[in-house]
């Protein structure tokens, strides 16, 4: 048999010649049917995991999906309500359905860093050697509820700004990592202010949303009473692990973004500080939001399209979210104050201009 013949024959390792050359698996055209079907699987968990709390949560459905939002974004969350609002309840609802290992501190003004973070202690081994051992605080979680976090000091508060924001902690020099992933749930009384200390801006820009709890509707009130008053209450069901949390999250960072909400997150952010806006608002705004706040806008947006299930966000996620994202980010001037402006007024005036 001649060279040439072998070389055809089936099963023969020549080289395929160009017009044979199959299609590369990292074609563009199946990366993106790839990221198409994880998005719909992805979405369809993220669904599951929405009702399951709102089986739980009753008339609280814009507090669920913005803290949902936040999660799948990667971000921390500050609740602020008045008592009995089901905050804590949220928190350690969201802890089952997403499947985190959740804790909660009650911060007071006595709370120490420590017990938060942890601390060393020495001991003794049954040779008699010593040595120092490092006990985990509670910060060493999925997801911590910290709970009236501005009952504790200032220096307490700071503690949790590295965990926060670099996801470790330092301990007498040495480095500790935290589980993955890390998120904070931290909740304030807005009625109480005696004994408590309001949060820095520096940790406040840390939490990428402020949402507000507010009263339940009457019909969902209704709700709560027949559940929570009878022999047997709703309880949460695990809807997600925290391997399908991460995928999430890690694909809310794939998902593109059009030029017009890029466009929009820009315009309104920079907007909102008192060197760029108009001059009607510019002199209402003492300070305004900084890049912290176009990151978070940027990763919010997707994970809301993510959440109702669609490949893109829109120009609308951008405006639905621009409060819980903006205001605690910014702060009015006393003349703005005392002509009885607000916040949320404020920004209104922002939105509408996008």
């Amino acid at each position: 048999m001649s060279r040439k013949a072998a070389n055809n024959k089936p099963g023969s390792s020549h080289p395929r010649t160009s017009m044979e050359k199959p299609l590369s698996p990292a074609s563009p055209e199946n990366f993106d049917q790839m990221i198409v079907r994880a998005a719909e699987t992805t979405a369809a968990s993220v669904k599951a995991a929405r009702t399951a709390i709102s089986n739980v949560i009753f008339g609280q459905e814009k507090v669920v999906d913005h803290a949902l939002i936040t999660v799948l974004a990667g971000g921390h969350a500050l609740l602020l309500g008045v008592p009995g609002l089901a905050k804590t309840k949220l928190a350690d609802t969201m802890g089952t359905v997403l499947g985190l290992n959740a804790r909660r501190v009650q911060f007071t003004p006595d709370l120490m860093p420590s017990d938060i973070l942890g601390a060393e202690v020495l001991e003794e081994s049954n040779t008699g050697k010593r040595a120092f051992r490092f006990i985990q605080g509670p910060v060493f979680t999925q997801l911590l509820l910290a709970d009236e976090i501005n009952r504790a000091s200032p220096r307490t508060q700071s503690a949790l700004l590295q965990s926060m924001q670099e996801y470790h902690v330092t301990v007498a020099g040495q480095r500790h990592d935290l589980p993955k992933p890390f998120h904070v749930l931290a909740t304030q009384n807005p009625l109480e202010q005696e004994g408590t200390y309001p949060l820095p801006e520096a940790q406040l820009d840390r939490f990428l949303m402020e949402i507000d709890v507010t009263y339940p509707d009457r019909e969902a009130e209704k709700k709560i009473l027949f559940d929570t008053t009878g022999v047997e209450e709703s309880k949460p069901r695990a809807a997600m692990s925290a391997e399908d949390l991460m995928a999430a999250q890690r694909l809310v960072r794939r998902i593109p973004v059009g030029e017009s909400v890029v466009e929009a997150i820009l315009n309104l952010v920079r907007s909102a500080r008192p060197d760029n806006a108009s001059a009607d608002i510019a002199k209402q705004i003492a300070w305004g939001p900084g890049p912290r706040a176009s990151q978070a806008l940027m990763l919010a947006v997707r994970a809301r399209a993510l959440l109702d299930g669609r490949l893109a966000p829109s120009v609308d996620d951008v405006l639905e979210l621009a409060e819980p994202v903006l205001k605690h980010r910014m702060a009015l001037t006393f003349a703005a104050r005392a002509d009885g402006a607000s916040i949320e007024s404020v920004i209104g005036k922002l939105k509408a201009k996008i």
